[in-house]
C-alpha cells in the first residue's frame, strides 16, 4: 500500500471560461493499494471533501459549493476508485474508474506518469477531463460563459508503507 502525502501533493482543477475557474482541493486523501507485485492488479482511491474548494475567490467558491455546482450539503465528497489499470509506456498508465460528483457516478479515464518506481517512493502526475454536464452541473454563473469540460490535475507524492515490492520491469 502507498500513502499519500497531502503536504507534498494537490488536486487541481481547471475550466475554460470568460472570467478563469481555478482551484485546487485543500482536504483529500488517497490511497493506491496492490494486491500483488503485478502493477496492473493496483486500486486507485481518491476521496476529496468538496467544501475544501479553493478558488482564491470567496465568491467562487460559495457558487461551486452550492447546489449549482458541487451541492456540498447533500453530497460531500467527490470520489475515484479505479476499476483497472492498464500500462501503456515505461511510466505511463490509463486508469479506468468510477468518478462520483454529486451522488452521480459515472466511469471516466485518468493519464498517469509515475516516477521514482521501484524505490520505495515516488510521485504520480494525472490528468482527466470530464463534462460537468454529465453530473448535472448545467447552470452557470450570471454573465460568465463557463465550458462544459473540467480539467483535472494531480501531483501525488507517496511512499510504500506495506505490502509487496513492485515488479517494474
Amino acid at each position: 500500500m502507498f500513502e499519500i502525502t497531502p503536504l507534498h501533493s494537490s488536486i487541481k482543477f481547471d475550466v475554460k471560461a470568460s472570467i478563469n475557474i481555478a482551484g485546487k482541493f485543500d482536504k483529500w486523501d488517497a490511497t493506491l493499494t496492490f494486491t500483488s507485485p503485478d502493477e496492473t492488479t493496483g486500486v486507485l482511491e481518491i476521496i476529496i471533501q468538496a467544501a475544501s474548494v479553493d478558488t482564491g475567490s470567496g465568491m467562487k467558491n460559495g457558487k461551486l459549493k452550492s447546489k449549482d455546482f458541487f451541492d456540498v450539503e447533500r453530497s460531500p465528497v467527490i470520489t475515484f476508485k479505479s476499476t483497472k489499470i492498464v500500462k501503456t509506456g515505461h511510466e505511463t498508465y490509463e486508469v479506468d474508474g468510477d468518478f462520483t460528483i454529486r451522488g452521480v457516478s459515472n466511469p471516466e479515464k485518468l493519464t498517469l506518469t509515475v516516477s521514482g518506481k521501484g524505490t520505495g517512493s515516488g510521485e504520480i502526475k494525472g490528468k482527466m477531463v470530464f463534462n460537468r454536464r454529465d453530473y448535472g452541473m448545467n447552470k452557470g454563473i450570471p454573465f460568465i460563459k463557463i465550458a462544459d469540460h473540467v480539467d483535472v490535475s494531480f501531483h501525488l507524492k507517496g511512499k510504500r508503507v506495506s505490502g509487496p515490492p513492485m515488479d517494474l520491469n
